[in-house]
C-alpha cells in the first residue's frame, strides 16, 4: 500500500451524465479490414500498416515503429515498478527468471530484441508485457507455479505478445475503427459508414481472444524450441482457474471468480491453449524439460502474500510494520491489500471501505484539504472535527449514485499522520444504512509499539519433503490460515482432491 495515491472507491460515484464510455479497442480482424480499406483510400497511409515479425501477416499499427515501441516500454517501465511495489529484491531469483526468459526469447522471431524480465514484488497472480520487450511476472504467480516449465509457459506467452506486436496493434485500435468506418462510407455510401461504426463496437476490447490465441501459439512454439513441454502452459492455467475460485471463496463471493487475477484480462482456458498447441504444429522435444526440483529450490523462502513494505492484511486487521499503525474493519468485511490502497468489502458487496495516504499542501488545513482537495466537487456536507487517538481529524459526507443506479452514502475521513502526511478513509454504504461502520473502523486505528511492529513478519514459502504418514489434512494444519487451509494447500501445489502424497515428494507449505 504505497502512499500518495488518490483513493479508488470501487463503488464509483457517477455524474448525471452516466457511466464513462469504455475505450474502443480493435480486434485483429478489424485491423486487417482497416489495412484493406487503407489500400483503397490512400497509398500514403499504408505506412500505418506493417508486417508482424512473428506471423508474417500484415497488421495495422497506426504507424508505430519498433523503435517507438522500445521507447514506450522504457518510459513506462519505472511507472510499472512504482505501481506494483517495485522489483522483488532477490538477485538470484531475478537472475534465474531472466535466464529462462532469455532462452525463450532467443528462439523467437526477434532474437536480437533486448528483453527485460522483471519479478514484481506483488502477491497478485499476474504477468504482462510492455512493447519493446519488457516482460513482468509477479512473485504471486511464481508461488503458484510448480515447475520451471509452467513459469516458462507464462513467459513464452508474454514474449508472444511482444513478437506479434500486439501492443502496436492496440495503439492503432481507435484509429483502425475510424478508418474501417470511413472506408466503408467511401466505398458503399453513408449508410454503410454508420453500419461500420456499429459493427466496430463488438470488435473493440483489450487483447482480443484472437490475439491471446496467437500469443499462445507463439508461446507453444518458443516452449518447444527451448526444449519444454507445451502442456505445462495448460497445466498452469488449470492452477490459475483453481486459485481464482479459491480467492472468490475466501472473499465470500464464489460467483465473482473472474475478478481476482490474470484470467480476467487474459481470456484463456486450458482447452484453448491445447487447441493453440495443435494449431502451432511444432514437434514436441524428445525429453521435455520440467525442472521441478530446481524451480522449487529457487522459490524456496519467497515472500508469500503481503510484504513488510506493503503492510499485512490478515483477517479483518491491517497492520503496517514500517509505518507502525493498525486498524480493524467490522465483522462481515474482508480486507484486500492492493498496490495503491487497502480495500474492505462486505459479503453482500454493497458496502466498501478504502484506506490510503496522501500529502496535505504546505500550510493547508485539514478542512481545506478535505473540501478543496480530496473532496473537491463532491458537494460535501455534515462536516465535523474530532480526534483519532490524539490525532487531529475531519470528516464529511455526500450522497450519490453508483453505476447500478443505487443510492449510496459516501463518508470521507482524513487525519494527520506525520509532517504533511495524511491518512484517508472512504466509506461507501447504501443510503441511510451506514450505522457504526465508520466509527468502529476509525476507533480501532492506533499506533504500533516498536515491539509490536518488529514482531510482524511476512509469510514465506517453505519447500517440504513429504514423510510417511503425511496427508493433505495434516500438512494443511501447519499453514498460518484458519479459513480453507486444505483448499489453499491443494491449490498452491496443484493437488487434486483425493490425490495421494507420495513419500519423498516435495511440496510447498507456507510458514
Amino acid at each position: 500500500m504505497p502512499q500518495g495515491k488518490a483513493p479508488y472507491l470501487g463503488l464509483r460515484l457517477t455524474s448525471d451524465r452516466g457511466a464513462a464510455r469504455k475505450p474502443m479497442r480493435t480486434s485483429l480482424h478489424a485491423l486487417r479490414v482497416a489495412c484493406a480499406a487503407l489500400a483503397v483510400l490512400s497509398t500514403a497511409l499504408l505506412a500505418a500498416c506493417a508486417t508482424s515479425p512473428a506471423t508474417g501477416e500484415r497488421i495495422f499499427t497506426g504507424g508505430m515503429s519498433e523503435s517507438q515501441e522500445s521507447q514506450i516500454g522504457a518510459e513506462q517501465h519505472p511507472l510499472i515498478l512504482q505501481e506494483f511495489g517495485g522489483a522483488y529484491q532477490d538477485a538470484e531469483l531475478q537472475s534465474y527468471v531472466s535466464s529462462v526468459g532469455d532462452l525463450l526469447a532467443k528462439t523467437s522471431e526477434r532474437p536480437d530484441l533486448k528483453f527485460t524480465f522483471t519479478v514484481l514484488d506483488s502477491p497478485i497472480v499476474n504477468a504482462f508485457a510492455l512493447p519493446g520487450g519488457y516482460v513482468y511476472i509477479t512473485r504471486g504467480l511464481l508461488a503458484l507455479a510448480n515447475d520451471e516449465a509452467e513459469m516458462a509457459g507464462v513467459l513464452a506467452h508474454e514474449i508472444g505478445h511482444v513478437t506479434a506486436r500486439h501492443a502496436a496493434q492496440r495503439q492503432g485500435a481507435t484509429l483502425g475503427a475510424g478508418i474501417v468506418q470511413m472506408g466503408l462510407g467511401l466505398l458503399l455510401g453513408g449508410n454503410a459508414a454508420q453500419l461500420g461504426g456499429s459493427l466496430a463496437q463488438p470488435l473493440l476490447q483489450s487483447y482480443s481472444r484472437e490475439q491471446e490465441f496467437e500469443a499462445d501459439m507463439l508461446g507453444v512454439r518458443y516452449l518447444r524450441r527451448a526444449g519444454y513441454d507445451s502442456r505445462a502452459m495448460s497445466d498452469f492455467l488449470v492452477s490459475m482457474e483453481e486459485e481464482e475460485r479459491l480467492r472468490a471463496q475466501l472473499a465470500g463471493n464464489p460467483e465473482a471468480a473472474d475478478q481476482f487475477n490474470i484470467m480476467s484480462s487474459h481470456p484463456r482456458t486450458a482447452d484453448r491453449v491445447e487447441a493453440a498447441a495443435e494449431e502451432a504444429g511444432t514437434a514436441q522435444p524428445k525429453d521435455p524439460i520440467e525442472g521441478r526440483e530446481i524451480y522449487l529450490s529457487k522459490i524456496d523462502g519467497i515472500i508469500y502474500g503481503d510484504s513488510p513494505a506493503q503492510g499485512y492484511a490478515r483477517g479483518r486487521v491491517f497492520s503496517h510494520p514500517e509505518l507502525r499503525f493498525r486498524f480493524e474493519v467490522p465483522q462481515g468485511f474482508r480486507l484486500t491489500n492492493l498496490p495503491s490502497q487497502v480495500v474492505a468489502t462486505n459479503q453482500q458487496g454493497d458496502s466498501q471501505i478504502s484506506f490510503d495516504m496522501d500529502k496535505v499542501p504546505s500550510g493547508a488545513s485539514l478542512e481545506s484539504y478535505l473540501i478543496n482537495g480530496w473532496g473537491q466537487g463532491m458537494n460535501l456536507r455534515n462536516g465535523q472535527r474530532f480526534t483519532v487517538n490524539g490525532r487531529q481529524a475531519v470528516t464529511a459526507t455526500t450522497r450519490g449514485t453508483i453505476s447500478s443506479g443505487q443510492s449510496v452514502d459516501l463518508r470521507l475521513v482524513a487525519f494527520r499522520a506525520d509532517g504533511d502526511q495524511v491518512y484517508r478513509f472512504a466509506f461507501i454504504t447504501p443510503a441511510g444504512s451506514s450505522g457504526r461502520i465508520w466509527e468502529q473502523t476509525i476507533d480501532s486505528f492506533r499506533t504500533l509499539s516498536a515491539a509490536e511492529a518488529s514482531a510482524l513478519k511476512p509469510y514465506r514459502l517453505d519447500v517440504y519433503t513429504v514423510r510417511r504418514g503425511d496427508t493433505v489434512a495434516s500438512l494443511a494444519r501447519r499453514l498460518p490460515f484458519d479459513d480453507l487451509p486444505e483448499e489453499r494447500l491443494r491449490v498452491i501445489n496443484g493437488i487434486e482432491p483425493g490425490q495421494p502424497l507420495p513419500t519423498g515428494m516435495e511440496i510447498k507449505l507456507i510458514k
